[in-house]
């Protein structure tokens, strides 16, 4: 059998972000052993090293956006990177940076997936539903915009990204984990009618009864993509992000999801987005998410069947 071929992309930012420190991120993943990891389940592994991109200028808001030229110019950079390994055949994860970086890694994702015939399925995993605009925004920060702008709502010179607009539709996201979203985002919500698994639904139902509705209807023809921003996870367990928000998945429930992900034998790429080793505990967020990631591909107790969840 052909070893899965992955690529690692760094993306050192924090221009969408309104904490400084994510920038470090790429770093601290590498640092925490990402690539070694990884490999030891086969896959060949190219550390693609960190893509060059403008500094953060640490400007105010300008129509409702902070750093939006330079917020272009990094996600320019990680949709041609993302989306020239996807064409090689490869799975590319994106080291963030701040969680803006994923319109450019979505966007190309998603422009491979046209171009291939697969259907896409996002699995965002965020505390933050992410969907503002610029009317919207309390601060102009474009980390909390990435969803809004790949569904066509934002501005053109991020929306283009990837040459089709919208990139993405609303029905091809499930949001999970979130439990923390701005007024105007509830009525957006709503109003597109994206499918989001808040922290009450998972409270209700349980973990495993949610990924199995998120994870519902993908097979062979799906390209999985996923977007995990590390303030997904509970601030107890992970403190190294800007915007920590409590009441988030414990170790085990994150662990379930990456397991059951890799249950089905789909994820094609991944984003990891938000670490912050400026406000860790001795890298040990990084580590976690190195953990998370072994899961993705394939670490589990017990030898188990694969699975796909109609």
């Amino acid at each position: 059998m052909q070893s899965l071929k992955v690529s690692v992309i760094g993306a050192p930012t924090d221009v969408g972000a309104g904490v400084r420190g994510a920038s470090m991120g790429p770093e601290a993943l590498r640092v925490a052993g990402l690539g070694r990891a990884i490999a030891a389940f086969g896959a060949d592994v190219r550390d693609c090293g960190n893509l060059p991109g403008p500094p953060n200028p640490e400007l105010p808001s300008v129509d409702g956006f902070r750093h939006l030229a330079e917020v272009a110019q990094w996600n320019t950079a990680v949709h041609d990177a993302v989306f020239a390994e996807l064409q090689d055949g490869r799975l590319p994860i994106m080291l963030g940076g701040d969680h803006c970086l994923a319109i450019g890694s979505i966007s190309a994702v998603a422009r491979h997936c046209r171009a291939s015939g697969k259907r896409l399925r996002v699995l965002w995993f965020d505390a933050h539903a992410d969907l503002n605009t610029a009317t919207m925004t309390p601060s102009g920060n474009i980390h909390g915009m990435p969803v809004a702008c790949l569904c066509g709502y934002g501005p053109e010179v991020l929306t283009g990204i990837g040459g089709h607009v919208p990139a993405i539709t609303p029905q091809q996201i499930r949001q999970i984990g979130i439990r923390s979203v701005d007024e105007g985002e509830k009525r957006f919500l709503h109003e597109l009618q994206v499918e989001v698994f808040d922290m009450r639904y998972i409270d209700e139902i349980g973990m495993r009864a949610t990924m199995e509705q998120a994870l519902a209807g993908i097979d062979e023809n799906t390209h999985l993509h996923v977007s995990l921003d590390v303030d997904f996870l509970d601030p107890t367990i992970a403190p190294g992000v800007g915007t920590t928000v409590r009441g988030g998945p414990t170790y085990r429930e994150a662990e379930l999801c990456m397991e059951m992900i890799a249950d089905t034998e789909c994820l094609a790429s991944l984003d990891i987005v938000e670490l912050n080793p400026a406000l860790d505990n001795c890298n040990m967020t990084a580590e976690l998410a190195v953990d998370l990631v072994e899961s993705l591909f394939g670490k589990s107790t017990l030898m188990r069947m694969h699975r796909h969840y109609r």
